[in-house]
């Protein structure tokens, strides 16, 4: 059975290993009494290219996150319609806050199966539109409900010229709900891909008519302003983890971050199927540098790259930019540990940009709840460590697997095969002749007398002592 490329692991919608993703989907051939007069042939053939076409979709980073594809390999995990329930919140929500409207859901606009969006309006402000965002709790939700519900609580007291400002929040024991304003210009992968920020996410983002990066004055802006807002996240000991195109709000030329609740709700990356593999990217520092590589990637050159590690860049606009994207895309940089913010800040592409904002940060989190975000960041980081070590031990025995299997193995083994059987061959003839040998000896001295062994000295008598 053929492989999917190397470059990422298919993990299900709570950040999990699917077991059959990194040896490949197995496809068995049915049964005989099912093909009947079919030729075997043909339907191996025909089973052949249905597994590489599913090898196609789950090494797609995109298509191995649809929730059709998701429901086609794993149906019993992903039956439930998750639109149903998240309208279900929202209307519990509905009773308790009546000055909000729903205008129209915003279908499949994001790539997770267990968050959903609404287009809504204040009662009051029929012109002015915002979005609702429901997700439920993913693996890493490792605070406790109390303070879960007061850090979500917190967001909208979170402000920073390079965080995307949170209108509303609220949270219960199983999920979270936020309000923000509704951006008509969209996020930096619309911009990126051209798109619209409405449309679905596959739509807008899986075949791009045109595959262009940005100019080099913006890479370096956006760049700066992303590295400064998750270096001020670092500082406060915020977990975010999240980093990607479609999480940053472009708003005129200033990027804003979106989805710090993430973290909180213990939902997966968007890249931990990449990441994973890496036992040297396992703190959300690192994980936000990764993260960052992979954005300025898309950045430079207006797609995803199509494996990581990245073993050659393609030209780019300055070889600053590869500088950067070699310290955290490349096999060495992936093998060895990601840099820090504050060290990608003082790479020549980032530190001659000059910020001009006069809006101060402002994000007072209690000590309590920091020292919560402590241990639930440890545990989040914990967890990953263990999902990175079970899949280096699982590629180890596909490997061990693989070579034991392979063409030139099963010939050694047939040739060390005959070479023992020759070997035995001769031994047991060399034996046999042995014992021929020593029975003819024994018949030709039949008449003498035997042999007598000298017999052993008496031992002096211990009588005396």
């Amino acid at each position: 059975m053929e492989k999917p490329p190397a470059g990422k692991v298919l993990l299900d919608d709570n950040g999990s290993l699917q077991s059959h993703t990194i040896a490949g989907l197995s496809l068995p051939l049915p049964p005989k009494k099912l093909i009947g007069n079919m030729d075997r042939e043909f339907i191996a053939e025909r089973q052949k290219g249905l597994q590489n076409y599913l090898n196609v979709i789950t090494t797609n980073h995109i298509l191995s996150n649809c929730e059709l594809v998701k429901k086609f390999l794993d149906p019993n995990n992903y039956s439930a319609n998750y639109t149903e329930i998240a309208l279900q919140q929202v209307s519990m929500f509905f009773r308790s806050e009546p000055k909000w409207e729903v205008v129209e859901p915003l279908k499949d606009i994001g790539w997770r199966i267990r968050k959903k969006y609404f287009l809504m309006k204040i009662k009051n402000q029929p012109k002015e539109r915002l979005v609702l965002s429901w997700a439920d709790l993913g693996p890493d939700k490792y605070l406790s409900d109390k303070d879960f519900q007061c850090l979500i609580k917190l967001l909208p007291s979170c402000l920073h010229p390079y965080i995307f400002r949170v209108t509303f929040a609220t949270a219960n024991e199983s999920s979270a709900l936020l309000i923000r304003m509704f951006n008509e210009k969209g996020t930096l992968k619309d911009l990126i891909y051209k798109a619209k920020p409405k449309d679905p996410f596959l739509k807008k983002y899986c075949n791009p008519k045109k595959i262009q990066g940005l100019e080099l004055q913006q890479i370096k802006t956006y760049g700066r302003q992303i590295l400064e807002v998750l270096k001020f996240l670092h500082d406060k000991g915020f977990p975010y983890g999240h980093l990607h195109a479609s999480n940053v709000m472009l708003d005129g030329d200033t990027c804003r971050l979106l989805d710090l609740e993430n973290s909180l709700l213990g939902l997966p990356s968007f890249y931990r199927s990449y990441f994973s593999q890496f036992r040297k990217i396992n703190t959300l520092e690192s994980v936000d540098v990764h993260c960052f590589g992979h954005l300025l990637y898309e950045m430079t050159y207006g797609r995803p790259p199509d494996s990581v590690p990245v073993d050659s860049f393609p030209p780019a606009p300055s070889m600053a930019v590869v500088a950067v994207l070699e310290s955290t895309l490349s096999c060495e940089a992936c093998k060895n540990g990601m840099p820090t913010v504050s060290r990608l800040l003082q790479m020549p592409l980032f530190s001659d940009v000059l910020l001009t904002t006069s809006e101060k940060p402002q994000f007072k989190i209690p000590t309590k709840l920091k020292e919560a975000l402590r241990i639930a960041k440890e545990c989040i980081e914990k967890r990953l460590i263990e999902e990175q070590k079970q899949i280096h031990q699982h590629r180890r025995l596909t490997r061990a697997q693989s070579h034991h299997g392979s063409e030139e193995e099963r010939k050694k083994r047939k040739i060390l095969a005959r070479k023992k059987s020759k070997r035995s061959a001769v031994e047991n003839s060399e034996e046999h002749s042995a014992k021929y040998s020593n029975s003819n000896n024994s018949a030709g001295s039949g008449a003498s007398s035997p042999l007598t062994s000298p017999s052993s000295p008496t031992p002096p008598s211990t009588a005396g002592e």
